[in-house]
């Protein structure tokens, strides 16, 4: 018998949501066949069968969140599956003693047989506990002898002590609760439940979705948050695309998008303007002496934000494919942990969706973000005499104010306004 265990997840994670089982009590597996896919903050990820067997007990349901190192599950090494639903009863019937009968399914009895002596633990009960639920008792002030898990062996774990807790809780309010008076008032309706009465949808929010939402509320609440704009006059770039866009697909295998012309005028920007390729740590300010510039992705999971690493050693073609690669890992839901770690700037486009002017939110602990928008025709002054239509794009520049000053961000943003505009440049920034 072995445990379906979380695996570590990476320093940043320790904990997931289980989002969908694969398999189900009694199916047979192979070694490496995928069980179920757990949610993180930052990707999905597919738990696969380290042995052959039967799954003989999923001990996690589907949207429960585990903790890396506990058990989601049994699987019984060798064992037949259970194809038509009664095998494993027959067997089991079959080699069964000549004893009054006992309501015993075929997952208990393995269990039973398997179960190793559990172990005292250090919080003076007889159950053996997570570490985790270990943990969250000692903070609440649980007794686990108290604790009821749903582990067949015994084990208890950070939900089932989270359960009892609740339990716990709405027990002592009933208990607390005033008697009904003689004119037996209905009861108020609670305030975390919208009471509507017209047709909704409720959906469960999914774990990046209320990671994201906590990140952006967090970012608001700690950083100096300020933005300036400006505007490009993006003649110049259009050109070098019409004329150079066939070759370059030809030559890279790659389209010229707009993309690398801003990541290389961003990477030109903070060269001159370190403050901006920074972090906050304590008192201390952290300059990053390299340029791994995050790209902000639209997936149907949330926004992620995957990493060009050392963009400031790569050409127009290597940005173009990294980026490319990086997209369509997102949009699969197969991006690594590491494609979303140690960015040190953001770049978001927002003008892919038609927006116009947007202020973007840092994604911290970095301490700006340039905002892309539309390229939109207007009218624009050449000088005294003329006027022109020219294709316009909003840049907006989020900063940290604690560190980085007003000057300093406006001159950061009209270098970049002035590579743009003069794409040839960023040639020599390299």
């Amino acid at each position: 018998m072995s445990d379906i265990l979380v695996p570590a997840m990476g320093e940043s994670i320790t904990e997931g949501t289980i989002s969908k089982w694969l398999v189900k009590e009694g199916d047979s597996v192979g070694q490496g066949d995928v069980l179920l896919e757990l949610e993180t903050d930052k990707v999905n990820l597919e738990i696969s069968a380290e042995e052959a067997g039967v799954v003989q007990k999923i001990l996690r349901q589907e949207g429960e969140t585990v903790s890396i190192g506990e058990a989601l599950g049994l699987i019984e090494s060798g064992g037949s599956g259970n194809t038509g639903g009664a095998c494993a009863e027959e067997a089991a019937a079959t080699k069964a003693p000549e004893a009054p009968p006992v309501a015993t399914t075929p997952a208990t009895a393995v269990a039973e047989k398997a179960a190793p002596p559990i172990p005292s633990n250090s919080d003076g009960g007889n159950q053996t506990a997570s570490p985790s639920a270990r943990k969250l008792a000692r903070e609440r002030g649980i007794d686990l002898e108290q604790v009821q898990g749903k582990d067949p062996l015994g084990r208890v774990f950070q939900g089932d002590v989270k359960t009892h807790t609740n339990s716990a809780e709405a027990a002592r309010a009933t208990s607390t609760a005033p008697a009904s008076s003689a004119t037996n008032k209905p009861a108020a309706p609670s305030p975390s439940q919208t009471e509507y009465s017209k047709p909704v949808e409720r959906q469960r929010m999914s774990r990046r979705r209320a990671t994201i939402a906590k990140r952006l509320v967090e970012a608001q609440q700690t950083a100096a948050m300020l933005t300036t704009f400006n505007e490009v006059d993006m003649t110049a770039i259009l050109d070098v695309r019409k004329r150079r866009k066939d070759k370059f697909k030809e030559k890279h295998d790659v389209g010229l998008g707009f993309m690398s012309f801003f990541t290389k005028a961003v990477v030109g920007a903070l060269k001159q303007f370190p403050t901006v390729n920074a972090e906050i740590n304590g008192d201390d300010i952290v300059l990053k002496k390299y340029y791994d510039i995050g790209i902000a992705v639209s997936a149907k999971e949330g926004l992620v934000v995957p990493v060009v690493r050392d963009a400031d050693r790569l050409g127009f073609a290597e940005i173009e494919k990294s980026i490319a690669e990086l997209a369509g890992k997102a949009r699969s839901n197969s991006l690594s942990l590491a494609d979303l770690q140690g960015g040190t700037f953001t770049i978001t486009n927002g003008g892919i969706f038609g927006s116009l002017l947007s202020t973007p939110i840092l994604n911290t602990p970095q301490v700006g973000i340039l905002g892309m928008h539309k390229i939109q025709l207007r009218p624009i002054a050449i000088d005294e005499e003329r006027m022109e239509n020219r294709p316009m794009m909003y840049i907006a520049l989020s900063y940290d104010h604690r560190i980085i000053d007003g000057s300093e961000a406006v001159r950061f943003l009209v270098t970049v306004k002035e590579l743009l505009e003069d794409p040839e440049s960023l040639l020599l920034e390299g």
